[in-house]
């Protein structure tokens, strides 16, 4: 009876033993799939790997997080989308509009009324060719608005390509609408506010530059350089 026992507590101990040992194979198994891409990860950041022992670029803390093939593959997964759709909420632009309107602004300084009236049929062109589909519904309504103004102005300096002072009237109307989209939407162009106080009595003689230099747009070779720059447009 007692051997019959004996046999009983031999074989639990040998089934506990068993068990202890294919846990710890799967602990180990489970260490080396974790490990196998060398890798580790920011225990605050996760989307940050690296060696182990190197630091988070966010938080300074050490990358501490084993991560598997599988799972590594997923963050450059990841990474590599966000990528994408930071190019996409990126692409959207008025750079194009801003050297059309630089252009027309230069026409006017070399009392070229022709010239304006051409370079305003292209800026029209431009202004609606630009695609604000990949603006949030904000950004397209604030876009349209503009546009559809800088465009009623525009009309008025094609129409009128042999009479360069009505042309100048609306291109200063123009200006407040083109500081308006540049404030709203951006440019990685350095461009300048710049001011003439003698046309319409300092009323409304403002226009963008792309430089310092004065080249007045309102009165041409007659006050070529009167003015000055008053802000930096961003």
């Amino acid at each position: 009876m007692k051997n019959k026992i004996f046999s009983i507590i031999a074989v639990a101990f040998l089934f506990i033993g068993c068990n202890q040992k294919s846990k710890q194979a799967e602990t180990s198994n489970l260490e080396q799939t974790e490990t196998a891409s060398g890798q580790y990860a920011c225990p605050m950041h996760p989307e940050v790997i690296g060696k182990k022992g190197g630091l988070c670029p966010v938080c300074a803390m050490e990358l501490t997080e084993p991560i598997s093939k599988t799972s590594q593959k997923a963050v450059v997964e990841a990474k590599a989308e966000t990528k994408i759709n930071e190019v996409i909420l990126s692409s959207f632009t008025i750079n194009k509009v801003v050297e059309d309107y630089l252009k027309l602004a230069n026409a006017l300084a070399n009392d070229d009324s022709k010239a304006a009236a051409k370079v305003s049929a292209i800026l029209s062109v431009t202004l609606n060719s630009s695609n604000p589909n990949e603006l949030d519904e904000l950004g397209k309504k604030k876009y349209a608005k503009i546009s559809a103004v800088i465009n009623e102005h525009l009309k008025h300096i094609i129409g009128n390509p042999a009479d360069i002072d009505h042309q100048r009237a609306y291109f200063a109307l123009l200006s407040k609408d083109m500081n308006d989209l540049i404030k709203a939407f951006g440019t990685d162009k350095k461009l300048y506010q710049a001011y003439c106080p003698m046309y319409e009595e300092g009323k409304s003689g403002y226009w963008i530059s792309e430089t310092k230099e004065i080249r007045n747009p309102y009165f041409g070779s007659q006050m070529l350089n009167c003015g000055s720059i008053v802000a930096t447009v961003k």
